[in-house]
């Protein structure tokens, strides 16, 4: 087995050549403009980059109407939510099919031009549905998409430059940039662990368990735009940097932002989830329980049925599933249901929302729950 090849064999690159970007700059300065929401620059990032291959730009009416319907592009690959530009209605009467668009970020400056294909009204009740499973507005997902304008624009997209500001930019790496350093490292077989949360007891065991039959593993955090309560990404990264310098094998593992927003789609987003990281060259992808959820809006293992839906070679990219962990006292280390026979009164239940829980009440987690230098950055974190 080597690294995966890219989604649809191809990784999309979207930033313009050097000889073309000093007219395309000077082009952008005539052209009408559009701002682009948070989440709106962090795809726009992601499509130039090919973590979204093969999408080389905004979706279309077919891709987006294929995706809701059956979770697969027009194409036949498979791809589980909408990447979509939204436009006031008028915003786009005021722009034509066929024209250029320069997009803006929230300061007005120009990162792209998109090349406008077609502009379409969209139902997002029924966008809601598909994605998110729900129209309930306490849903994040759901209320970022009532809160859009009312038309969809789509189209390619030229990269004139990457968003201003970039945080932790030595950790950013591009799926080119992952695929080179993989090589290098000699990698063929690499896991990839995606999170929003710092890594506790549980994740490192599911990590390691994982490790055992891969080269190397990727540690792969969110830190685009997540919702209210979740620890902040820099707070999440000094944990992550401490956790591998004394706990995991330096030449098997790698830390890598993933600089995408939380959709908190659950099953639908694990699978896009994954698409992405195989883009990065990712050949393993750890789906554990309720990935990408929220509230009680999904159920525990539901983000590991929808790979059933698929054909094994379908997304190209193997889910590593794990059940739900926990700390045995008579075990005197971490099992699951499948490594334990003790019952109930000697598991000690661990997940980030307990993590969550217990700092915002001052309390320190034990650690059966959480790795003391992490606490220790957890704890004056909360308390600055």
């Amino acid at each position: 087995m080597s690294i995966s090849v890219p989604h649809g064999g191809q990784l999309i690159n979207r930033f313009v050549a050097v000889e073309r970007l000093r007219d395309l700059e000077s082009k952008a300065g005539s052209l009408k403009t559009i701002q682009l929401s948070a989440r709106e620059i962090s795809d726009l990032e992601l499509i130039a980059t090919g973590v979204f291959s093969p999408l080389e730009g905004f979706m279309g009416r077919a891709d987006y109407e294929s995706v809701l319907k059956s979770m697969h592009l027009v194409n036949g690959l498979p791809w589980s939510l909408p990447i979509t530009l939204s436009a006031t209605s008028a915003e786009a009467a005021s722009f034509n099919e066929g024209s250029e668009i320069a997009l803006q970020d929230q300061k007005g400056l120009v990162l792209a031009i998109l090349q406008l294909e077609e502009k379409f009204p969209f139902d997002k009740e029924k966008e809601a549905l598909a994605a998110y499973g729900t129209n309930d507005d306490s849903h994040p997902g759901v209320a970022y998409t009532h809160s859009q304008g009312d038309v969809l624009l789509g189209g390619k997209i030229d990269m004139l430059r990457p968003p201003a500001a970039q945080a932790f930019s030595e950790h950013r790496l591009t799926p080119a940039e992952t695929r080179q350093a993989f090589l290098e490292k000699g990698w063929n077989r690499i896991v990839a662990f995606q999170t929003r949360n710092p890594v506790h007891r549980a994740h490192e065991y599911i990590q390691k368990c994982a490790m055992e039959i891969t080269d190397g593993l990727l540690l792969h955090p969110i830190v685009g735009a997540t919702k209210k309560g979740d620890i902040p990404a820099d707070v999440r990264m000094d944990c992550y940097k401490v956790l591998l310098e004394n706990y995991y094998p330096k030449d098997r593992t790698m830390l890598s932002v993933f600089p995408a927003a939380m959709r908190y789609g659950g099953p639908k987003e694990a699978i896009f989830h994954a698409i992405c990281r195989k883009n990065y060259g990712v050949t393993h992808f750890i789906v554990g329980r309720d990935h990408a959820g929220v509230g009680d809006f999904y159920g525990t293992y539901d983000a590991q049925n929808i790979f059933k839906e698929f054909e094994a070679d379908a997304l190209g990219i193997q889910p590593l599933f794990f059940d739900h962990s926990f700390y045995c006292k008579r075990c005197i280390g971490m099992a699951s249901a499948k490594t334990c026979s003790h019952d109930a009164s000697q598991r000690i239940a661990l997940s980030g929302t307990k993590v969550r829980e217990m700092l915002s009440q001052g309390i320190k987690p034990p650690p059966e729950f959480s790795r003391p230098e992490v606490a220790k950055i957890l704890i004056e974190a909360m308390t600055k």
